[in-house]
């Protein structure tokens, strides 16, 4: 198929598929008379770069043509829309049209409906970090792809060092790649941890430092992490997710569920072998205590969207989530 449309935030591992799509379309010695890049902002810059796409490659190799930020992949005018219709269906076969976007693509839109018929759609956005089958998952299908073998817990710890950064993942397994060419033995947890870089500052620890009623520790993570630039509606993102998470399964509990598969699927957990640790994660903590933090969590971030100070209104905020965490439990006694 010759046209794609790639959308999503994470720049690292969108450009990384731009590339190989480059490798596969152009000819290197042809590249300056196939190759067009265009921002596709605005409805003139979108026909024309629609019409190069009608235009038969010079020379070898195929032609491509990257419309950057292409406004059809939320809505259109009315004539741009027909442009899109006469055009999309007859794109040769010499040249790939490839539409970017950092925005999720508006399904409610006519050009994007046209585009679902017509293009394949690739997302690349981050993976949630409390999703840890699905980071698990990610790190595993990027190791088999560059040939690094890792055992199981070698796997996983890699994915607890990495998280949801795609950059720094494939940094990491170039590493581990070099490291495994003088041993044929799948590489172990004890060969990650000397290697690979943990990123020790992460908003899953805040959240178990938050549920651990530990004020000292959970406002030294707030500042890491600010000072590492992670956006703090990222951060309160995670920390509904963990907290909603850990909810669910202690909800389940308490009303006597003891089905692990059964917990897991209400808690939208892939593997239910995790719920026999989210269980004691909580062991100390009440469903009402986990209930209260959820308006606080919401507080925090109507706060951050209204342009409160990130780093004040999340250490704030972190206190009042460890004393409510701490309120009843024996740790906190």
């Amino acid at each position: 198929m010759p046209i794609y449309v790639f959308w999503g935030e994470d720049d690292f591992a969108m450009n990384s598929a731009i590339a190989q799509l480059r490798q596969a379309v152009l000819d290197p010695n042809w590249i300056q008379f196939n190759f067009e890049r265009i921002m596709g902002d605005r409805p003139e810059t979108m026909s024309e770069g629609l019409n190069q796409a009608m235009t038969p490659p010079f020379g070898m190799g195929g032609r491509l043509i990257w419309i950057e930020e292409a406004i059809v992949t939320q809505s259109c005018a009315e004539s741009l829309l027909q442009e899109l219709q006469r055009t999309l269906p007859k794109v040769l076969p010499t040249s790939t049209l490839l539409l970017t976007t950092h925005k999720k693509l508006d399904k409610r839109s006519k050009s994007v409906k046209l585009l679902q018929k017509h293009a394949e759609i690739r997302e690349f956005s981050f993976i949630s970090p409390w999703k840890t089958e699905e980071i698990i998952k990610k790190v595993r299908q990027f190791a088999q792809e560059k040939d690094v073998k890792l055992t199981p817990r070698g796997l996983e710890l890699l994915a607890e060092s990495v998280g949801n950064n795609t950059r720094q993942l494939c940094n990491e397994l170039d590493k581990l790649r070099l490291y495994g060419e003088k041993t044929k033995k799948p590489l172990d947890e004890k060969v990650v941890a000397r290697l690979v870089a943990v990123n020790t500052q992460n908003s899953l620890q805040l959240a178990a430092a938050i549920r651990d009623g530990n004020e000292s520790k959970a406002l030294g993570l707030v500042a890491d992490l600010i000072d590492l630039n992670e956006p703090a509606l990222r951060i309160v993102a995670t920390l509904v997710g963990q907290f909603r998470t850990w909810l669910t399964v202690k909800i389940m509990v308490e009303s006597g569920e003891k089905d692990e598969r059964a917990i897991a699927s209400a808690a939208e957990i892939g593997n239910p072998k995790r719920i026999y640790f989210i269980r004691k994660e909580v062991q100390s903590l009440s469903s009402q205590q986990l209930i209260k933090t959820l308006p606080i969590l919401l507080e925090l971030e109507v706060s951050l969207k209204r342009g409160a100070n990130p780093i004040a209104t999340l250490q704030t905020k972190a206190i009042e989530l460890c004393r409510v965490c701490k309120s009843s439990s024996p740790r906190g006694r």
